[in-house]
């Protein structure tokens, strides 16, 4: 008879195996109860800024204003019931805000309704407004994705594929703005307000349209066979830049073979529809279209130039070119990554985020930079060992607003002044006094060599507490794969919750490895595209293995008592060390993780890829289900079924699979959520089931 353990959906209390090498002085509650803020923006003029704050599963609007930058709380949305605010955007003038409520952003399926509260009335994903001053909000409509039109008074949005326009103040009913085939969006009003750029994506192909009014013709620019995108007006209103990539189709390639991904710059004049390419990138590997956050991230800035970012040096750095084209400037150079851009509003400076600095660690931090658009004057203007990410300028140009942590202290909103090198910290007394602060650990950046040679980077937590014997160890694996674990509080909310267990689990007597395998970010190039990884040979699982095996050679550790454990793109390669590793591997915690590739097509036109034979093969052998035979750890497979990231049915292949050969595995389904924890209570319950589980496994031996 397999062994199954259904552990219960709603957990009250979670009772703990008790070890004597083992205690901690804080629960999973206490150092998850922190805030977190995200949505950080600015308006267009003054010094008013707005993000969104979730307490514990409450997700509300704060606001604050220069010169002293007191929080305040404008929403009071009091149940933990999943429904994320996203899109949060204040109006140029400062004195609206309007963001969306419900969905998932973060998945394929962002503007579908989220419901983990199991709500009879189901939920919506829905368009609010609110003054900054404070009133009740205004629910304007069923959609996504705001955009406030430059006189403050209203608000474009999409529904249904067609770009809609309601009253900012919820005065008249909204409508669709015009009608259009294809699924229209990415709008954007003229610096006048007088016209909208927006996208029409038709599957193989897409174009720039121009609205202007309900009289006039849709204004199609330069429509080709290719896939037109991220129209940027010039600041006089009078020609848009735009991103131009191949439309699909062509003959079937060779699966293996690593190809260039074209793409160009192109301005076109509005009046006469005259347009151009005006920077075409290089024809190499690293010159491919950007997969970084915002990929080309283009600008049409001041001084006529237009930045954009590119690999092609083989990092993400900024660029710029002249309107009218020419070389390209490169303004950040330097063996590191930007990301997380935004344009001042007099268009002559950008801020970002980057991990560079003079520390080595820094490498596993981000810092904020600031640079010029028309020369590569770069500085970095925070320093230390924090992390700061999401930066913006205030309106008035005297200020940047960012999100700050450490290795001891969350995520937090932070203002600096230009002309000074000390933040303020907003909302700091949001963070419970049960918070550890003072009984957390600072993760140590490390590396070491894959078997293939490949370098590996990871942050190494250890127990402040030293122990009489042997130490067990956690391999963690984050997701993505185009992620980057830092040496601090990770400015992403899935990850904050993943490096809070770490401490925990570092609390309580493990150390933990957090591994930066390839196909990550923050490296280069040639270390986010690795060769052979994936469904076509899974490379990237030699660096989690490593990181296995370097534990197992500390002498501190017992290399019999090593867990592995991690969720998405984590979780697959949980699984295949527990199928390939089961020696190294103790046990290990699959959460929501591809754990059958089989089901991915390898080929997407009418011939069969030359390769396709070798490629089914790599397919197999990059598939944890193909590992049952040697996979004898025990597992426990966590999935919740509203996952619109990796579908539920992969974890339930994977148990029937285990059920038809007798293996015992535990396991959590949790209904109606997804794939980031909508609810507070259900990802506190991940973690405190994926710590029972690794604390039961490798302490009780």
């Amino acid at each position: 008879m397999i062994k199954k353990i259904i552990l219960p959906l709603f957990l009250s209390v979670l009772i703990l195996s008790s070890n004597k090498a083992l205690s901690q002085s804080f629960s999973l509650e206490n150092i998850l109860s922190y805030p977190f803020p995200t949505e950080l923006t600015s308006s267009a003029t003054g010094s008013r800024i707005a993000w969104a704050m979730n307490e514990k599963g409450l997700r509300n609007i704060y606001v604050a204003e220069g010169p002293e930058f007191n929080p305040r709380r404008l929403t009071a949305f009091t149940k933990d019931d999943g429904q994320e605010i996203s899109s949060l955007t204040l109006s140029d003038d400062g004195k609206w805000i309007v963001f969306v409520r419900g969905g998932d952003h973060s998945s394929r399926e962002g503007n579908v309704p989220v419901n983990p509260s199991f709500d009879p009335a189901g939920a919506k994903v829905q368009l609010i407004s609110i003054p900054f001053e404070g009133a009740k909000p205004i629910i304007l409509a069923e959609g996504d994705n705001p955009v406030i039109s430059p006189n403050n008074d209203s608000v474009l949005f999409t529904k249904g594929g067609q770009i809609w326009s309601t009253a900012i103040n919820g005065a008249t009913p909204a409508k669709p703005l015009f009608n259009s085939r294809g699924s229209n969006g990415s709008a954007l009003w003229s610096p006048d307000g007088s016209k909208l750029a927006f996208v029409s994506s038709r599957g193989d192909h897409s174009f720039i349209g121009i609205y202007t009014d309900e009289k006039t013709p849709i204004n199609w620019l330069l429509p080709s066979f290719s896939k037109d995108a991220t129209p940027r007006w010039s600041p006089d209103g009078k020609e848009v830049a735009f991103i131009r990539t191949p439309g699909s189709g062509g003959e079937t390639d060779s699966i293996f073979a690593r190809k260039h991904q074209p793409w160009a710059i192109w301005t076109v004049d509005i009046l006469s529809g005259q347009g151009r390419s005006i920077w075409k990138a290089p024809e190499t590997l690293e010159g491919s279209y950007p997969s970084t956050e915002g990929g080309t991230n283009l600008h049409w800035a001041a001084l006529n130039r237009i930045v954009f970012v590119s690999y092609q040096d083989g990092w993400p750095h900024l660029y710029s070119i002249k309107s009218t084209g020419g070389p390209e400037l490169l303004l950040t150079p330097g063996n590191f990554m930007v990301e997380q851009i935004k344009l001042s509003g007099d268009g002559k400076s950008l801020v970002f985020a980057a991990n560079a600095g003079k520390d080595k660690e820094d490498i596993d931090r981000r810092h904020i930079g600031k640079v010029s658009v028309e020369k590569a004057d770069m500085e970095i203007l925070t320093k230390g060992t924090g992390i700061e990410a999401y930066p913006v300028f205030t309106g008035d140009m005297l200020n940047i607003a960012y999100l700050s942590s450490t290795a001891q202290r969350p995520l937090l909103p932070a203002v600096m002044g230009f002309n000074s090198s000390k933040p303020k910290l907003l909302s700091e007394d949001l963070i419970p006094k049960e918070f550890p602060h003072n009984q957390l650990v600072k993760p140590s950046h490390i590396s070491f060599k894959a078997a293939d040679g490949q370098t590996v980077y990871g942050q190494l937590f250890e127990p402040k507490q030293s122990s009489s014997g042997k130490r067990p160890a956690i391999v963690y694996v984050h997701g993505g794969p185009q992620r980057q674990m830092l040496v601090g509080w990770h400015f992403m909310d899935y990850y904050s919750i993943d490096y809070a267990l770490n401490q925990y689990l570092t609390s309580i007597g493990f150390t933990v490895l957090s591994v930066n395998y390839r196909l990550g970010i923050g490296y280069g190039y040639n270390f986010q595209k690795a060769v052979n990884a994936g469904a076509l040979g899974a490379s990237e699982y030699l660096d989690v293995k490593a990181a296995g095996e370097w534990l197992a050679s500390q002498p501190e550790i017992d290399n019999k008592r090593i867990g592995i454990y991690g969720g998405s793109y984590g979780g697959y390669l949980v699984a295949l060390g527990l199928g390939k590793d089961s020696p190294l591997f103790a046990a290990g915690v699959d959460i929501h993780g591809v754990n059958n590739r089989f089901s991915s097509p390898l080929t997407t036109g009418k011939e069969p890829a030359p390769d396709a034979a070798l490629a089914e093969q790599a397919v197999k052998k990059s598939s944890p289900v193909s590992y049952l035979d040697t996979w004898t750890s025990p597992t426990l497979i966590i999935h919740a079924d509203d996952d619109r990231n990796v579908s539920f049915s992969q974890s339930v292949d994977l148990a029937r699979r285990f059920e038809n050969k007798k293996f015992a595995f535990e396991y959590l389904a949790i209904p109606d959520d997804t794939h980031h924890w909508m609810k507070f209570t259900n990802a506190l319950k991940v973690s405190e089931v994926t710590a029972d589980f690794l604390k039961r496994k490798l302490t009780n031996r």
